[in-house]
C-alpha cells in the first residue's frame, strides 16, 4: 500500500488560496481516478478538485470553511501497489512572497466605505492580510471583526480565531456598523411576520456578490453616457454568413463577439478607458481584457475574461466569448479565468432590456451594456432626400468612474464603439 497526498492544485498565475466548502468523500470512503473529492471556492469561482488516483480516502487535514494555499496537501488517499508522487505544484517560494500574494489579493477588492470589509483605517486594531481576506470574502465589517475574541500575540485575531467564529456566526446576532461612536448594533435572523413569508439566506455567491455591488456604488463616482447604434448592417451580415460560419468553425455566431471586436478596437483608441484605480493612483492597464458578465443557472453572476481580445480576429473572438459562456452555465470555469479584466461588456438585451445603467466592476473604470436590438422606423437621409424606413437599432449604455473619467473621455469612448459598428463591412470574410 501507497500513500498519496491530495495537494490544492494550481489554479491560475493570480489565485494562491481557496476556501474548502464542502467534502464529497468520507474518511473510508473509495475514490476512483479523476473522481471529484471536494469542492473549493476562490473569490470569484466555486471548483471540484478530482482525485489524480484511484484508492482509500484516508486522512482529512482540512475542515469546510479552512482556507487552504495552492500545494498544501489536504488529503491522504491510500493507493495499491507502490509510491505515488504527485506533480509538483508552484508556491510561493518564502513567507514573504506569501504575505506579497495575500497583500495584492486584498488590494484587489475594492475599496468601501470606512466600515466595512476591505477597508481597515477605522479600526486600531492590527489584522494579518489573511484575515483581512477572509474578512472581506465572508462579508464581515470591521465593526463586526472587532468584537472576535483574538487568541493571537496582544490578542490579535488568528485565521482559526475568525474561521470558528464564521462556523457559530449563523446562530449569532449579526453585528452591523454604526455611522458613528456608538456600540455595534445587533441583527437578529428576520422572522416571519404572518408565518406565511419565506426566509432564505444568501448562498455565498449572492453575499459575495451582494458587497462587490455595494462597495463599487460607494467607491465610484457612476456616470452614464447612452447612445442608439444603427446595426441594420450587422444583423444583415450575419444573418447571411451565420450558417457557413458554424459550418466552417464548428462555432455559433452570435452577436457578442462581434461588439466586443468593437470594444477592443475603441480600448486601443482611448486607452484612458483601459485603466484602474489604486487609491490616489492610477494604473494604466498594457493588456485589453475583456470580462463579458455572464448568468449561471442559478440567477447568480459570473464575470469570465477574454484576455488579450485585442489580439484576436472574429474567429477567434467567437470561440473565446462560446467557451467562456458554455463553460460559466456548466460551472466549469476555472479561478485564474475570471482575474485580470480591464474593462467588462454586460448583455441586457437578453432578457429584453432597451438599455441599462451597469455597474463598474471594480477596480475597473467602465462598464458598457448592450441593449436589445429592435426594429424601429427610423429617418434615413439619402441624396435624393429623406425618407422614414425600418432600422435594426440598439442601445450602448456606458457607466464610467467620474473620479478619473470626464464626460468628454466616457462619451468619447462609446461614440467610438458606435462609430465602428455602424461602420461594419457588410462584404467583409470572417
Amino acid at each position: 500500500m501507497a500513500k498519496f497526498e491530495l495537494k490544492l492544485p494550481k489554479m491560475g498565475e493570480s489565485v494562491a488560496e481557496a476556501t474548502i466548502t464542502n467534502w464529497l468523500k468520507n474518511v473510508g470512503e473509495k475514490i476512483e481516478a479523476d473522481e471529484a473529492v471536494l469542492e473549493i471556492a476562490t473569490d470569484k469561482v466555486d471548483s471540484e478538485i478530482p482525485s489524480e488516483v484511484s484508492g482509500t480516502l484516508t486522512e482529512i487535514l482540512f475542515q469546510v470553511n479552512d482556507v487552504v494555499k495552492v500545494g498544501q496537501t489536504i488529503a491522504i488517499i491510500e493507493t495499491e501497489g507502490g509510491s505515488v508522487t504527485p506533480e509538483p505544484v508552484e508556491e510561493p517560494k518564502t513567507e514573504v512572497a506569501a504575505s506579497l500574494v495575500e497583500v495584492t489579493k486584498v488590494a484587489s477588492q475594492p475599496t468601501t466605505s470606512d466600515d466595512t470589509p476591505s477597508d481597515f483605517k477605522s479600526s486600531d486594531k492590527f489584522y494579518s492580510p489573511l484575515v483581512k481576506n477572509i474578512a472581506t470574502a465572508e462579508g464581515i465589517s470591521v465593526s463586526e471583526l472587532e468584537v472576535i475574541s483574538g487568541s493571537g500575540k496582544d490578542g490579535r485575531v488568528t485565521k482559526e480565531d475568525i474561521l470558528n467564529y464564521i462556523k457559530t456566526r449563523g446562530s449569532q446576532p449579526a453585528v452591523q456598523p454604526t455611522t458613528d461612536n456608538r456600540q455595534p448594533i445587533t441583527q437578529t435572523v428576520p422572522v416571519s411576520i404572518n408565518g406565511g413569508d419565506e426566509i432564505i439566506e444568501m448562498d455565498r455567491m449572492r453575499k459575495l456578490i451582494s458587497g462587490y455591488m455595494v462597495a463599487s456604488v460607494q467607491t465610484s463616482a457612476h456616470v452614464q453616457s447612452f447612445i442608439e447604434v444603427d446595426v441594420t448592417n450587422i444583423v444583415k451580415w450575419r444573418d447571411r454568413v451565420k450558417s457557413a460560419f458554424e459550418k466552417r468553425e464548428g462555432e455559433k455566431l452570435t452577436f457578442t463577439p462581434i461588439m466586443m471586436e468593437a470594444v477592443a478596437k475603441a480600448l486601443k483608441d482611448f486607452p484612458g478607458m483601459n485603466i484602474s484605480v489604486d487609491g490616489d493612483f492610477i494604473i494604466k492597464r498594457k493588456n485589453i481584457n475583456l470580462g463579458m458578465a455572464a448568468a449561471l443557472p442559478n440567477g447568480n453572476l459570473i464575470v469570465p475574461v477574454i484576455k488579450n481580445a485585442d489580439q484576436l480576429n472574429l474567429v477567434g473572438m467567437a470561440k473565446a466569448v462560446n467557451d467562456l459562456g458554455n463553460r460559466a452555465k456548466a460551472g466549469k470555469l476555472k479561478p485564474d479565468d475570471t482575474q485580470g479584466g480591464t474593462y467588462t461588456v454586460t448583455n441586457v438585451g437578453t432578457f429584453g432590456s432597451v438599455f441599462g445603467t451597469p455597474i463598474i466592476n471594480q477596480p475597473q473604470v467602465g462598464i458598457l451594456a448592450l441593449g436589445a436590438i429592435r426594429k424601429v422606423p427610423a429617418v434615413i437621409e439619402t441624396p435624393e432626400g429623406d425618407f422614414i424606413g425600418i432600422r435594426q437599432k440598439m442601445f450602448l449604455s456606458h457607466s464610467y468612474d467620474h473620479r478619473v473619467v470626464d464626460g468628454a473621455l466616457g462619451g468619447s469612448f462609446v461614440k467610438r464603439v458606435a462609430d465602428y459598428l455602424e461602420a461594419f463591412d457588410v462584404n467583409r470574410e470572417y
